[in-house]
């Protein structure tokens, strides 16, 4: 194999708020049948062996500082300092062992993000006792329970922890009725007391079970969405987040300059909101604020509220987050003003974002300030803890995902006429829980974990310019012709062409002559183009003429840009009812599971290619 060293891509040169961020500096080498290596030449940096460790540090060091915060009932906010966290992660972690949890009994906790599940958090941690935060919709939403009854058969909880257990406890009941459980809220003796559990005095037990975790201790357990079937419980160990947070460290360096201040609402039961943003502040001796708002219509004012006080430095969101929030940065000059003031960054996930939302933040940005604030995303997976590649420097569209970080060895593979990326580091997971053959199935002959993603360069002649996500290579198919469909760049596409009148949407056309397009809608937006209220029928709305004909215009200009039949949308169909959490179709986080829609809706495809006064076509 040859190697070469490749110097940082050229930057714009429009005026960006200075902030320190890492210069990638990446070796490649080029290996048989067109594989490539990409990894920084300078290696990671030292990394803790526990979590906890960090814990300890910054009691130390600053111990009456706020490492989470919560709105409380008064509106104020209920704080948690690194002194007081320390002191009640050791008396929870000491109940843990008392419980006698343990890898094969962890604690499961049902509930959203709050300080009691942080301290849980923290405790399990300390005392090196595994736990799982499952999405509150699958107890909540759910009405089968079929998913939490799915995450309970994989890891065997030996605890259940909830707020409210008025709440959680029909679900619990339906799955687990034999399980011990704990609740912050309406117990049903002391034993179930969350306050209780905090009078525990510690031991020499919890410190020396403390001392014990290593970088191998499974730290948690994070379930996959399920977009291949069941939910699959991703080993999470203490090499994999600390490893991670310094990869981040390294590549945000302005951390190391101010301590980051967050405001933050992605749900902890996933690998963005529960490892990347949960564990940022405790490795850099920041601050979290936990927002209890939500990218919703009747959730984003908590949002803005809180956007009133507090001042992120770092700011994450989901794009539709960011969709939301745009009207109140525009209408709001003190929301605008105050969320701008210390801003260092904008990272978004989730979802591919939309470029007129990437445009709209950019300019509301250089109206407020004078200069643009990065706008940036990257690469990454529960899996990987979750951070492998990311992106720092200016890009004037949205879908970079950047280089790999400091320790990952991304490996392309040439597959189907794309690149396969793969990844190697401390921080991926050594597989599955409890199941060895998908654990297999995920990594290759030479240890990489396989992300199922394509990868494309962002400018082919220089490897230094970063990635643009090129597709699911699990989800793209063939034509009936042979031809090959790059489904989440198509995907991408639509969306972004159609605007704000399509919520998602689903490609359908394995072994079919052309493409055709699934799309559910924002009911909202197709009632404005009728200019009514949005019926209480659905399918009348779709079918009003003026919704058909923007549609159809849309269509036939998208068809415009198409450059052969792998990009040519030839019919849609509007679809209802929304994709359904309970069939797979929806994950908790809001992304469609593309397979899962067309197996559920074959009515809806068989419609589509036979053809009906329902579907709009080119």
């Amino acid at each position: 194999m040859d190697q070469a060293a490749l110097a940082p891509a050229s930057k714009p040169t429009a005026r960006y708020r200075p902030v320190r961020f890492w210069e990638p500096n990446i070796v490649v080498r080029h290996g048989e049948g067109g594989v490539l290596y990409l990894e920084q030449a300078e290696p990671l940096p030292p990394y803790p062996e526990r979590i906890a460790d960090m814990l300890v540090h910054w009691a130390e060091r600053a111990p009456e500082r706020t490492l989470y915060a919560e709105r409380a009932p008064d509106g104020g906010w209920r704080r948690l300092t690194y002194a007081d966290a320390l002191a009640k992660a050791r008396r929870l972690g000491q109940f843990l062992i008392d419980r006698g949890l343990s890898v094969d009994a962890p604690l499961a906790i049902l509930s959203g993000n709050d300080l009691e599940h942080a301290l849980l958090s923290l405790a399990c941690a300390y005392s090196g006792i595994p736990y799982a935060a499952i999405s509150p919709a699958y107890s909540l939403i759910s009405t089968d329970y079929a998913r939490l009854r799915d995450t309970f058969q994989a890891i065997r909880p030996g605890l259940i922890f909830a707020c409210e257990a008025k709440q959680f406890a029909p679900a619990i009941e339906a799955v687990a009725s034999d399980t011990p459980r704990l609740f912050t809220r309406g117990a049903r003796g002391p034993e179930e007391e969350f306050a209780r559990a905090l009078t525990t005095e510690p031991t020499p037990a919890v410190d020396e079970a403390y001392r014990s975790v290593s970088g191998d201790t499974i730290a948690k357990f994070l379930f996959t969405s399920g977009s291949t079937g069941s939910p699959k419980a991703v080993i999470n160990t203490n090499r994999m987040i600390c490893s991670n947070q310094i990869m981040t460290r390294e590549t945000f360096i302005y951390f190391k300059d101010e301590p980051p201040v967050l405001l933050d609402w992605a749900p902890w039961h996933h690998t963005a909101g529960g490892n990347k943003v949960f564990y940022m502040p405790l490795f850099n001796g920041g601050t979290l604020y936990i927002d209890d708002g939500r990218p919703t219509p009747g959730e984003i004012a908590k949002t803005v509220r809180n956007l009133k006080e507090i001042s992120p430095t770092w700011y994450f969101n989901v794009p539709k987050g960011f969709e939301a929030l745009i009207p109140h940065l525009e209408a709001d000059e003190k929301v605008r003003q105050n969320f701008f003031k210390d801003l260092k960054m904008l990272w978004y996930a989730g979802a591919g974002m939309a470029q007129h939302t990437w445009d709209a933040l950019e300019r509301i940005a250089e109206e407020t300030t004078g200069e643009r604030i990065l706008l940036a995303t990257g690469l990454g997976a529960t899996e990987t803890a979750p951070a492998a590649l990311m992106c720092t420097w200016p890009q004037e569209k949205a879908g970079n995902v950047g280089l790999p970080c400091h320790g990952v060895s991304l490996k392309l593979v040439p597959m189907d006429g794309k690149l396969d990326a793969r990844v190697k580091g401390p921080n991926i997971t050594p597989g599955y829980w409890n199941a060895p053959a998908l654990t297999a199935d995920a990594f290759d002959e030479e240890g990489y974990y396989r992300f199922g993603d394509a990868l494309r360069f962002a400018d082919p002649d220089d490897m230094t310019a970063g990635f643009f996500f090129d597709g699911r290579t699990a989800e793209n198919f063939k034509l009936d012709t042979g031809t090959w469909v790059s489904t989440g760049a198509l995907r991408t596409q639509f969306i972004n062409h159609f605007g704000e009148a399509v919520r998602d949407v689903a490609m359908a056309g394995a072994d079919r002559p052309f493409i055709a397009a699934l799309v559910f809608p924002d009911y909202a937006i197709l009632a404005r183009l009728a200019g009514v209220d949005a019926p209480s029928e659905p399918l009348a709305l779709f079918a009003h003429p003026a919704v058909r004909a923007h549609f159809q215009e849309k269509l036939r200009t998208l068809a415009a840009k198409s450059t052969g039949s792998s990009t040519l949308v030839r019919r849609v169909i509007l679809v209802d009812p929304p994709p359904s959490l309970d069939k797979g179709e929806m994950t908790d986080k809001g992304s469609i599971n593309q397979r899962a829609i067309l197996r559920h809706r074959n009515e809806w495809v068989e419609e589509v290619y036979s053809g009906s006064d329902r579907v709009i076509e080119i």
